[in-house]
């Protein structure tokens, strides 16, 4: 996994966890820390803290001596996280900068009908 410097690992980590449950490669059981750790070549304990934020957030759950699972309404509370997110953070800064280079949204149709290979 490649990290980005100006956002926190663990955050980097969580944002992946989330998008294997919204892809539906995780519906049930998520590898433990140790397994996660190795897989994407970071320190356990950074994994811990994500599956620590992860679990504060309601999106997995954890059963002592069992191990970790993804929660059973986990789906959509990603995604309504994920839309807030983006309309509050994202989509400002986007439409700043169509505004400021004169993007129209007819520009972006062209994209979306024409998206390049």
């Amino acid at each position: 996994m490649d990290f980005q410097e100006q956002k926190a690992i663990y955050l980097q980590i969580a944002e992946l966890i989330e998008e294997r449950i919204l892809t539906q490669k995780w519906q049930d059981r998520i590898p433990a820390i140790r397994e996660l750790a190795a897989e994407i070549k970071v320190n356990p304990n950074t994994v811990a803290r994500t599956y620590s934020h992860l679990e504060t957030q309601g999106f997995i759950t954890t059963q002592r001596g069992v191990g970790y699972f993804v929660a059973p309404d986990a789906p959509a509370k990603i995604l309504a996280y994920r839309k807030d997110s983006f309309l509050k953070k994202t989509a400002p800064q986007f439409l700043k900068t169509m505004h400021l280079l004169n993007i129209k949204l007819e520009d972006l149709r062209q994209l979306c009908q024409n998206p390049p290979l």
